[in-house]
This record gives C-alpha cells, sequence and structure tokens, in this order.
C-alpha cells in the first residue's frame, strides 16, 4: 500500500521506500537500523568514496548494504530486476521466509568491508584506466563481483599483499569475458554469476 501512495510530488527512492515499508513490519525497525548501522561502517564508506553524494542522498549507500546480502546470501532470488531483488530479499528476510541471522551477517559484512578497505582502499569497485588507476565512479556490477568473492574467499584473500590484489582484480576487469558479462543485456543470473566466477578465478588463482 506504501508503494501504492507513492505516486505524487517528488518520489522516493526504492530504497527510501525500503526504509519505509520495513518499519511497517515486527521487527523491521531492528533490521532497518542495522543496515542504516553498516552503511556508516567507516572502512564500508571508506571503500565506496567513489559512490556520488547525489546517489547517497537517496540512500544508495543503504542499498548497497542490502545489494551485499542479495548477492552473498540471495543470489538465486535474483531473475533480472534489481529493485524486485532486493525487496524480495528484505520481504523475504523480514517475514522470516529465509534464515538470516542479523548478528552473524553484520559481524561477516564488517570482516569482510575491513578486508576490502585494507586490501584496496576506494579501488575495489571501479574501472582501472590503461595507467592502471581506479577511475570513474563505483559500478555496482563491479561490486557484486568483487564483494561475492571476497565474502567467498575471505581467509584466501587475508594474507594476500594489497598490491597483488590490486593487479589481479585489474586484470580480472580488464579481461574479455568480464567486459562481456557487464555489457548489455548484464542483468540475468547467467551473467551475474560469470562475474563473480571471472574475478574469484583472478583473484583466488593470479
Amino acid at each position: 500500500m506504501f508503494k501504492r501512495l507513492n505516486t505524487g510530488g517528488a518520489l522516493l527512492s526504492a530504497q527510501e521506500i525500503r526504509n519505509c515499508s520495513s518499519r511497517m513490519v515486527e521487527g523491521g525497525d531492528v533490521f532497518y537500523d542495522a543496515i542504516q548501522e553498516m552503511a556508516k561502517f567507516d572502512p564500508f564508506v571508506k571503500s565506496i568514496s567513489k559512490l556520488p553524494d547525489t546517489f547517497k542522498e537517496k540512500r544508495a549507500d543503504e542499498e548497497l548494504v542490502l545489494r551485499f546480502f542479495a548477492v552473498t546470501q540471495y543470489r538465486d532470488g535474483f531473475k533480472g530486476n534489481i529493485e524486485e531483488w532486493l525487496d524480495s530479499l528484505m520481504e523475504d528476510t523480514l517475514f522470516k521466509r529465509i534464515q538470516f541471522d542479523l548478528i552473524d551477517r553484520k559481524n561477516h559484512f564488517e570482516d569482510v568491508f575491513n578486508v576490502i578497505e585494507e586490501k584496496l582502499s576506494d579501488s575495489a569497485f571501479t574501472r582501472f584506466n590503461p595507467e592502471g588507476e581506479p577511475t570513474g565512479r563505483l559500478a555496482p556490477a563491479y561490486y557484486e563481483a568483487v564483494v561475492a568473492t571476497f565474502s567467498a574467499h575471505l581467509d584466501d584473500l587475508r594474507p594476500l599483499p594489497p598490491a597483488i590484489i590490486k593487479e589481479r582484480l585489474q586484470n580480472a576487469f580488464n579481461s574479455k569475458e568480464f567486459r562481456a558479462s557487464t555489457g548489455p543485456g548484464a542483468n540475468t543470473i547467467e551473467k551475474l554469476g560469470q562475474r563473480i566466477s571471472i574475478v574469484s578465478k583472478h583473484l583466488c588463482d593470479g
């Protein structure tokens, strides 16, 4: 009902609607307060610093927190529409259709972003120019592939020097296969899986 009412004046962003609608469900305030707390976690803030301020004003940083859990916990729920994917994750969590231990997942989120920020600073989710420097704003498809890889292989990546990880990530992003998985028609479960597989192979296998 809240979504239907959001039809006049300045429309709310999808994440602003999630914030409001989650608080209408028992326990939803606890869940969304945790999302907001994670969005302020310093290593996360630093690693997504290339997200434009105009996006942050619409709670895009909070959406990236939810997107982290979507790609690490709820990948099978992706049907090609990002907004519906994130809506379904939040609704299935709040209505307890899926198991989601908030404390455990929050601890894992912080552990992952501690390592991402330590190894890559603000270059984790952007393209690289020919000189090997990160360029442009945060790219969501790159974000999904990197956070899924670090989440799944954290113990393997934790000991590696930052220079090695950055070089491997640059090679992954510049590969023909990765570019094909982020081009036209990228919003499919197959392309999502390809992006994650390519980044995982480069970062973990060299």
